[in-house]
């Protein structure tokens, strides 16, 4: 009987051995990603349950934090082995490189990955002839303006060129349509150099030559003056100098703004009855040229997904990184930011609904001008943030701003 009785138990141990590596099987990433723009929240985490849902092994811990704090979380928490997996800026690659914060994925990088993308979406995670990473936010600013408001000003098309859309905007505020019809996203903050880089593009200005600054002059200086030239018109609303992507949403969706420069997201977001005041009357083009030097202008305002040096589980880090990249899971979300994927273009499930956004990302993403590859990008975008917002408040001549900022770009 005792043998027995201990045969039972030996047995229920053995049984409950088996069961403990499938209950402690389980590993868990911490991912880091932005609470703004592209990508919502609660998408993030609809796309995460569904990966966890085909990978029950794998637990991801999502973190979310406004794009003002995205590098400096990624980077302050390396010390501590923090994130698995992080979204970044296609800036950030050439500094991330150098301080070895994202881990080389170059060989996981599969030929299907690398015809199946659209080529210019690779700049986003290279740097140096390696991948940190796969793109998957693939973005523009785009000029969007109220169809209702042009009509109303008897304008027939959108501007081609920015020296049109301010004569628009003169129009527009001259009938009494609207007191400032620009907005702008001209906060001292990354935001502001986006749209100075987008006006750099239509200028054909250069940030840097051979390693050093040259944005003090020609296309670089033409840009800030015309930033200047439009806030002090009275075109621009005053409030741009505040504003973030955020606040221009809000202010266009509300229909205070004829023009406003933005990303992809607007465009359904502002089309949706339930938030939007002007559903239903959203145009959207590419950003426009320059007289004889440009025909649109755009900057390269994508981002990726890479695994951290201090990631434990790299391979699980990867697989999750796959999925959210995957043509499967951005064809799903194409209404909010739209797929790496080339194919995914000739796909009515994405394009309906959207052909006019489709048809001006055609021109746009082709068009994407990028900001300085340095490893010294944070102080310089500090630099150029201050210039820019000296010579809005009338601080300083652009000329001595931009000079300034060279100065002080570490360049």
């Amino acid at each position: 009987m005792l043998k027995s009785f201990s045969r039972m138990l030996l047995g229920a141990a053995l049984i409950g051995a088996a069961f403990v590596p499938q209950a402690f099987a389980e590993t868990s990433i911490n991912a880091l990603f932005m609470a703004q723009a592209a990508y919502s929240e609660a998408d993030v985490r609809a796309m995460s349950e569904a990966f966890t849902k085909a990978n029950p092994d794998i637990k991801v811990n999502l973190e979310f934090v406004p794009y003002e704090g995205l590098h400096d979380k990624t980077v302050l928490a390396q010390g501590s082995g923090g994130y698995d997996v992080v979204l970044f800026d296609v800036i950030w690659p050439a500094e991330y490189a150098s301080n070895n914060v994202l881990v080389d994925v170059s060989s996981r990088i599969t030929d299907d990955m690398k015809k199946g993308v659209l080529p210019g979406a690779w700049t986003t995670v290279n740097y140096d002839g390696k991948s940190y990473g796969m793109p998957w936010i693939l973005d523009t600013k785009y000029l969007f303006y109220n169809k209702e408001i042009l009509e109303k000003a008897g304008i027939q098309n959108p501007p081609k060129t920015w020296d049109e859309l301010a004569e628009q905007a003169k129009i527009i505020k001259d009938k009494g349509l609207l007191a400032t019809p620009i907005s702008w996203s001209w906060s001292q903050a990354e935001a502001a150099i986006c749209d100075y880089t987008t006006l750099v593009s239509a200028y054909g200005g250069e940030f840097l030559k051979d390693g050093k600054p040259a944005f003090q002059s020609g296309g670089g200086l033409d840009a800030l003056n015309y930033m200047v030239t439009s806030y002090t018109s009275g075109l621009t609303n005053p409030n741009s100098k505040e504003f973030l992507e955020e606040d221009v949403r809000k202010v266009f969706q509300n229909g205070e703004a004829a023009f406003a420069l933005n990303w992809t997201y607007m465009y359904n977001m502002a089309n949706d009855p339930k938030d939007s005041k002007v559903a239903g009357k959203v145009g959207v083009v590419p950003a426009p040229g320059v007289a004889g030097k440009s025909e649109v202008s755009a900057v390269n305002g994508s981002m990726g997904l890479g695994i951290t040096t201090a990631s434990k589980n790299p391979d699980e880090a990867w697989k999750f990184i796959t999925f959210m990249t995957s043509q499967a899971t951005q064809n799903q979300y194409a209404k909010l930011s739209l797929p790496i994927w080339a194919s995914s273009y000739e796909d009515p499930a994405v394009t309906k609904g959207q052909e006019e956004l489709i048809a001006a990302a055609k021109i746009g993403l082709a068009a994407m001008y990028p900001r300085p590859t340095t490893p010294k990008y944070q102080e310089l975008s500090t630099a150029l943030q201050q210039a820019i917002q000296e010579s809005l408040l009338g601080q300083a001549k652009p000329e001595d701003a931009l000079k300034g900022a060279a100065e002080n770009s570490g360049l």
